[in-house]
């Protein structure tokens, strides 16, 4: 027998990394998915002793009800799973008793099935909540029929993308900390784990995000994209320093978020704020992979395809505030990543401590990476400010209770919110939110780019005051 290589032309493997996969393309990463369940399944079936009657039945390849049940995520997942524990301590498959969803719009049809009962669902990574309600599904059905509605209407060609790769959403219990959860596993090729979406734009967004999760794992699964590398960098999206196949998956996942809200902005100032947001943050990390020397040659042309799509993106007028705002939030993602993942050792807080007290410039020092704990960057109260504020929110207007060192700091009044994050400071200098807001409103480059030496600083030189100590790690050095 003469095995075929799954191929893409240039063209079309250009097409997928700027998020727009043709028909072929799509049926292309189906097909290549298809195989590897079949893979999986064989080896599953080299480790019994005996041929169970799940693999008799799906040994009639031919059949499309056969065909069906291997290319499902769960079966998928369930074979990597088995793999993994080994086919003897594996339960059999689970029947696929979920419930079909079905949503008609344009003459474009989504089918997927709420699976809320094969115990495999566990897998993807999130704690799947207990068999839906009736209610329940009710609010699945209807949110996910608006947001079809949406999609099929107003972005049809993600919806021809979502139409042709999703099958599986699976509900996973909500976190109180966050607006909704969602994750993908690369062995789910077509599933989805998500919390109860508020809303269909809410859903239209969680179901574009994940599902490029599934496409990008699937190029993945033909094409190496990343040099195999155990360095951990920042990520716009996280709060956890990520490999760079991390970070592509961030940059390809938000691409199709920031293409949603692109077409909203124009009407609507919160999809403005998010489109102006996430367009830089997409450029940004995409440019890094491309200067970080991670990306194989197939990596670097997936990832120039994707420039070249969001670049453009970045010269398209959003009202000026808006995009201020926008800027703001981004500037403090990364200060609040760098106080949570970034510390100065102790030799380098003493070398601080010295020089400060000895009346020297501060000295250079290199911050060191702190282990991850899994514990999660807080919520930053300026991003909710900032949508409160978008929505009209009197909260977040002047005289409104939002009035104090964000507040300040949002109406771009760096003076007043400087003077109100050192107050703070005064009196705790273990306020990592208010040494991110100090950064954003300082005049001094040094405090803005490295906020963790300056908690350091003030840490060790605790009879100095924190506007005494920002100006003198602001200072240029001599020499």
């Amino acid at each position: 027998m003469t095995v075929q290589p799954f191929r893409l032309s240039d063209a079309a493997f250009a097409a997928l990394g700027a998020g727009r996969p043709s028909g072929d393309t799509l049926g292309v990463l189906r097909r290549a998915e298809l195989s590897r369940h079949l893979l999986l399944l064989r080896e599953v079936r080299r480790g019994l002793r005996s041929t169970p009657l799940w693999y008799a039945k799906s040994a009639a390849a031919a059949s499309s009800s056969a065909r069906d049940w291997i290319a499902d995520p769960m079966t998928g997942l369930w074979a990597a799973e088995a793999l993994r524990r080994g086919p003897l301590a594996m339960p059999a498959p689970a029947p696929r008793d979920g419930h079909r969803l079905t949503a008609s719009s344009g003459g474009l049809t989504l089918s997927v099935r709420l699976e809320d009962t094969d115990p495999i669902r566990a897998r993807l990574g999130l704690v799947p909540s207990a068999p839906v309600t009736p209610a329940e599904l009710a609010h699945w059905r209807s949110c996910l029929e608006r947001a079809w509605t949406l999609l099929a209407g107003e972005h049809r060609p993600a919806a021809t993308t979502l139409a042709a790769v999703l099958r599986v959403i699976v509900p996973v219990r909500p976190d109180p900390a966050a607006d909704g959860i969602s994750a993908t596993s690369a062995e789910a090729f077509g599933a989805v784990a998500m919390s109860v979406p508020p809303d269909p734009v809410a859903l239209a967004v969680g179901l574009l995000h994940e599902t490029q999760h599934s496409v990008l794992n699937a190029a993945h699964l033909l094409f190496d994209l990343v040099e195999p590398d155990g360095t951990r960098g920042y990520s716009p999206w996280r709060d956890d320093p990520r490999p760079a196949f991390g970070v592509l998956h961030g940059a390809y996942a938000y691409l199709a978020v920031t293409r949603f809200w692109r077409e909203r902005a124009r009407r609507d100032r919160t999809a403005a704020f998010e489109f102006a947001r996430w367009r830089t943050a997409v450029a940004e990390a995409a440019s890094g992979l491309r200067d970080g020397g991670t990306l194989t040659p197939a990596g670097d042309r997936f990832v120039s395809a994707l420039l070249d799509e969001v670049r453009p993106w970045l010269a398209e007028p959003v009202d000026p505030e808006v995009e201020r705002l926008a800027g703001l939030v981004g500037a403090d993602h990364r200060l609040r990543w760098r106080l949570r993942n970034l510390s100065v050792g102790p030799a380098d807080t003493a070398r601080l401590a010295a020089a400060f007290r000895s009346g020297r410039d501060a000295p250079e020092v290199a911050p060191v990476p702190v282990p991850w704990s899994g514990r999660e960057l807080p919520d930053s109260s300026r991003l909710r400010l900032v949508k409160a504020l978008l929505k009209g929110d009197p909260a977040a207007t002047p005289g409104g209770r939002g009035n104090g060192a964000d507040a300040a700091c949002l109406r771009g009044a760096h003076g007043s919110a400087r003077r109100a994050y050192e107050k703070d400071l005064e009196v705790d200098r273990g306020n990592d939110a208010a040494w991110a807001g100090l950064a954003l409103v300082s005049p001094h480059p040094a405090v803005r780019a490295r906020p963790e030496v300056m908690r350091a600083a003030a840490r060790a030189v605790p009879e100095a005051s924190i506007t005494e100590l920002a100006d003198w790690l602001g200072k240029p050095r001599q020499g």
